[in-house]
């Protein structure tokens, strides 16, 4: 039952860095391992907006797509991911974003998930691991050239 969780400040205001992760459909662009992503709808649901998306991973040769519901909770600075189809047997996610200052903020991003198949799992497994490592620094470096590099 893999599980990853990691806490970073970074230099960009939390409601920037929560429209950055809420914006899936430039994942392609730079997040690791993401070589597709559809959004199959939208939906608002008062202050929050439900997206259902299938994104496409690959690593050489192995490629997989899976079916995720996207809550994108701005009042609460908060996103949940949470796994319809796919090869998991288990697959959530969470996003939160605490502002620390005017132009800073703490970001969580916690994962668990399981692959259906154990031959899957020793394949993909290690590689989502160290891609998940990758993801925090993936998406600070995207806001750097988005929203420009802050300075300490």
């Amino acid at each position: 039952m893999p599980q990853f969780a990691t806490k970073r400040r970074v230099r960009h205001a939390a409601a920037d860095m929560f429209d950055l992760v809420a914006d899936v459909d430039q994942y392609p662009e730079f997040v690791p391992l993401c070589t597709a992503l559809k959004v199959r709808s939208r939906t608002e649901k008062g202050d929050t907006i439900v997206v259902v998306a299938a994104m496409t991973v690959a690593y050489k040769v192995i490629s997989q797509t899976f079916t995720s519901r996207v809550t994108l909770d701005k009042p609460n600075l908060q996103i949940l991911v949470e796994y319809l189809d796919g090869p998991f047997s288990r697959l959530q996610n969470r996003w939160t974003f605490k502002p620390t200052g005017d132009t800073s903020c703490e970001v969580e991003f916690f994962i668990d998930y399981e692959f259906k198949s154990r031959t899957l799992a020793m394949l993909m497994g290690a590689m989502f691991d160290t891609a998940f490592r990758k993801f925090a620094v993936a998406f600070e470096q995207r806001a750097d050239k988005v929203y420009g590099k802050k300075s300490a």
